[in-house]
């Protein structure tokens, strides 16, 4: 190992020791030594059909297709290990993260460059201790033209999965992840601790839709941080519709090259006794970027926390934050919290918030047309729900429409 990387190794772990009981700037804190227990080892499937530890229609949930058809490439972990990790297109390489460190010595320049490693005890928690994740890289130039799937499973009581997973978009690449996050429905309590770094590259873009199926007594802390070069492209889909005990994320968006762009859709549902803190930051450094942070967000008496930031710090930006809430039943609760923050006075920068109920008369109206009052309550929740998503193939858009659909079923 070359010296220069050795003592960078042994920088990153002193930072993350002296972060190690160090709270999260947001949300409620969690003891960590509340989770001890170690996982069994499972075995690596090179087919996707032998992964007897999960149900196909469990993970079709998540966007994950057993058969793989439409799909450029697969990724499945259990707790801590990888148990797949294949790719069908040209242009896209995919693996687990510890092997793609030892294979390629370049990415760790890039390892945590994107999220710091001493952000707080859940990131120090991911160095220090045995970790995994994936690894996808797509090539200059390629056009992958089907999603590429990934599934993280959470399968064993009392035990902190920790993952770091580093996604890295070359230059005039375009790339489509569907991944999802899902537990053991009869798991009694665990913590799932994510770190997620993304790397859009000069005309790049990449589509990212995150799916979360938790158990309802899960706790869940994603950490991610996107840097998006000149003229690259960074859209993220988030769909959390399923009940979960305390979830707190807040992935932040760099553009630093002229002409970068990012979009964040949030489309959330809280059940009686889930805590959703969900938000997402875009810090616009360069002249001409553009962003959009969209959140719909609705409760059936569980608590959402729906947090937005979009900070101007070049000229000539444009960028709109839009976060708008249903409370459906008594004990539920909406906190809205929009941020603008300008820095240059060539900035355009907008944002609206809303909460409230659904109007009394949309349900009249649904209902005067054969529907029942609750057929025509879950059809208003689901037109709020559907948030249009520019740029997408049609491919694409069909997959995260089904997703929707099927959480949708489920929640409402």
């Amino acid at each position: 190992m070359p010296e220069k990387l050795r003592e960078r190794i042994e920088e990153l772990k002193r930072l993350a020791r002296a972060a190690e009981d160090k709270p999260a700037a947001l949300g409620m804190d969690i003891d960590l030594a509340r989770f001890g227990e170690q996982p069994p080892g499972y075995d690596y499937r090179e087919a996707l059909q032998h992964i007897s530890e999960l149900d196909p229609e469990e993970m079709a949930r998540t966007g994950v297709r057993v058969d793989a058809r439409e799909r450029a490439g697969s990724f499945v972990q259990i707790d801590d290990t990888v148990v797949h990790a294949s790719a069908l297109e040209e242009g896209i390489e995919v693996m687990g993260t510890r092997e793609a460190l030892e294979t390629y010595e370049w990415l760790w320049d890039y390892y945590w460059k994107a999220v710091p490693v001493d952000m707080d005890k859940y990131t120090a928690a991911v160095e220090l201790h045995p970790f995994d994740g994936y690894f996808i890289h797509a090539l200059p130039g390629a056009r992958i033209i089907y999603p590429l799937q990934a599934c993280m499973y959470l399968r064993s009581p009392r035990y902190i999965q920790r993952l770091h997973n580093l996604i890295v978009v070359e230059e005039g690449a375009e790339l489509h992840i569907i991944t999802g996050c899902a537990s053991e429905h009869e798991i009694e309590s665990a913590l799932h601790a994510g770190v997620s770094e993304f790397y859009v590259k000069r005309n790049a873009k990449l589509t990212f839709t995150m799916v979360h199926n938790w158990h309802p007594n899960m706790y869940v802390r994603p950490r991610s941080g996107i840097l998006v070069e000149e003229g690259a492209t960074f859209i993220n889909n988030y769909i959390c519709m399923e009940p979960v005990l305390y979830l707190q994320t807040y992935p932040t968006a760099r553009l630093r090259g002229e002409g970068a762009v990012a979009r964040f859709n949030s489309m959330m549902v809280a059940s009686p006794g889930s805590v959703m803190d969900v938000g997402s930051r875009v810090i616009l450094e360069a002249p001409g970027t553009r962003a959009e942070v969209i959140s719909r967000a609705v409760t059936r008496a569980g608590e959402i926390i729906a947090r937005g930031q979009i900070a101007g710090k070049a000229p000539g930006i444009k960028a709109h934050l839009e976060c708008h809430g249903l409370i459906l039943d008594k004990g539920g609760r909406i906190y809205a919290i929009p941020e603008l923050d300008g820095g240059d006075p060539d900035v355009d920068m907008s944002h609206e918030a809303a909460v409230g109920k659904i109007a009394q008369e949309e349900v009249e109206y649904l209902m005067a047309r054969g529907l029942s009052e609750e057929e025509a309550t879950s059809a208003i929740v689901r037109g709020f729900l559907n948030v249009r998503i520019e740029g997408l193939p049609p491919q694409l858009e069909r997959e995260i429409q089904r997703l929707m659909e099927e959480s949708e079923s489920k929640a409402l």
